[in-house]
């Protein structure tokens, strides 16, 4: 029988310590977003040194997801059982060891072993984060807390993605590895000094019987099973078409490296500044009508994206900043449907799967990619059409499934009835 323990009070902590806190925390999200990222943008520097076509490419962005989502479907069995902070410490040098052993890889199969380590490393850390948010900042500060931490994802687009093709463009493809491991490396330092120790594992009345109740109880429901396949099928339709993004404009629309970082710089700037807003229009206008008319929105510049030939930079700036902006515009009401979805207290087993799960459908669209999409040897690629076509579709069914999940909606205050879409 699971023995029961009392929740674990968050650790008081200073405005200053606060800030410490929250800016290593999303360094380290800065860190293990990049290394997922960076594969995506040096694919074509990537597949000349090594000498690899575009399914083995495939399979090297796949690992990392297929890899963490194995580990975070494990690590949800047992994470709550283990003093936060040193697990964290553990799991941050592993992935930092592991980043720093892709650069050293000599070739392909030892470069797939090294991406398919970090992934088991990195793929627990962002749901680490968010725990130790919740378990050390107050209610009343959790949400913009969770906020500053998940900036780290923006930052690795705006900033790393752009300065790791540089680094990539100089000096090889190695470079960016031991770039964002010697970051990680200072914020693994950051971490041992400014992360508290908390003072028992938090366990919250959860034995190893009650988390097996709770993955059970998730699954057992169907409004649940309907918000998993929704986040599942927007994750695969986003990623049979971005990882391919750069063979495309360097082989058929006539872009060089050089370029890729101000296409990036730009995407990266106009999503941070339009995720807030359409946050906001979400919570006034509804979640599944903004969510629906983003989606549909979207398959415009899916559709022009993969389907672009030869034209001005300005033009394909204008095309892939759209893309950008629209794709990663539906994910925000999309996770707040999902979340509204589910009752509070299964609301982290839930969260859990779904990011395993989500993992999963990136890592199986990335292949699928591989296979539709051929490279000739001139460099260009073919089939890059076929794949935004799925794209569209599996959108269009998101469309339909937005519509069938059944949101919880708080009481508001003054009786008035909320909306649920």
């Amino acid at each position: 029988m699971a023995t029961s323990h009392p929740p674990l009070q968050p650790v008081p902590l200073n405005a200053q310590q606060e800030k410490h806190l929250l800016f290593t925390l999303a360094g380290i999200q800065f860190s293990h977003i990049l290394d997922f990222m960076i594969m995506m943008p040096i694919g074509p520097i990537l597949m000349q040194a090594l000498h690899i076509h575009p399914t083995q490419f495939a399979l090297l962005l796949s690992i990392y997801t297929l890899t963490a989502a194995a580990s975070g479907l494990i690590a949800a069995t047992f994470i709550d059982q283990f003093e936060r902070k040193g697990m964290l410490l553990v799991l941050f040098t592993l992935f930092v060891l592991a980043t720093l052993a892709c650069a050293w890889a000599p070739d392909y199969l030892t470069l797939l072993l090294t991406r398919g380590l970090a992934g088991v490393f990195g793929g627990v850390l962002g749901a680490m984060l968010q725990t130790l948010v919740g378990d050390l900042i107050p209610f009343e500060r959790r949400g913009k807390a969770s906020g500053i931490v998940m900036s780290g994802t923006a930052a690795a687009t705006v900033l790393g993605v752009p300065t790791s093709l540089l680094l990539a463009n100089h000096i090889g493809w190695q470079a960016p590895f031991i770039a964002i491991a010697a970051v990680a490396s200072l914020f693994l330092l950051l971490a041992l000094r400014h992360i508290p120790s908390l003072s028992t594992p938090q366990r919250t009345q959860r034995g190893w019987q009650q988390a097996a109740n709770n993955m059970k109880n998730v699954l057992a429901n169907a409004n649940h099973l309907t918000g998993l396949l929704f986040m599942a099928v927007g994750a695969f339709s986003t990623f049979t078409v971005i990882p391919y993004l750069t063979l495309f404009l360097t082989g058929n629309v006539g872009l060089d490296m050089a370029q890729m970082p101000v296409v990036y710089i730009l995407g990266g700037l106009a999503s941070f500044c339009s995720a807030r807003w359409i946050g906001g229009i979400a919570d006034r206008y509804g979640k599944v009508r903004t969510y629906r008319l983003i989606a549909a929105f979207s398959m415009l510049p899916i559709l022009l994206q993969t389907h672009l030939t030869t034209v001005a930079f300005g033009w394909v700036l204008l095309c892939t900043t759209l893309f950008f902006t629209v794709g990663t515009g539906r994910s925000i009401p999309a996770m707040a449907i999902t979340l509204s979805a589910i009752h509070p207290p299964l609301r982290g087993t839930f969260m859990s799967l779904n990011a395993a799960i989500q993992q999963l459908a990136c890592g199986a669209a990335a292949l699928v990619g591989g296979w539709v999409i051929t490279q000739s040897a001139d460099g260009s690629i073919s089939g890059y059409g076929h794949a935004g076509w799925l794209a569209v579709v599996l959108t269009g069914f998101t469309i339909l499934l937005a519509g069938r999940i059944q949101m919880l909606s708080a009481p508001v205050p003054g009786g008035a009835k909320p909306a649920t879409a």
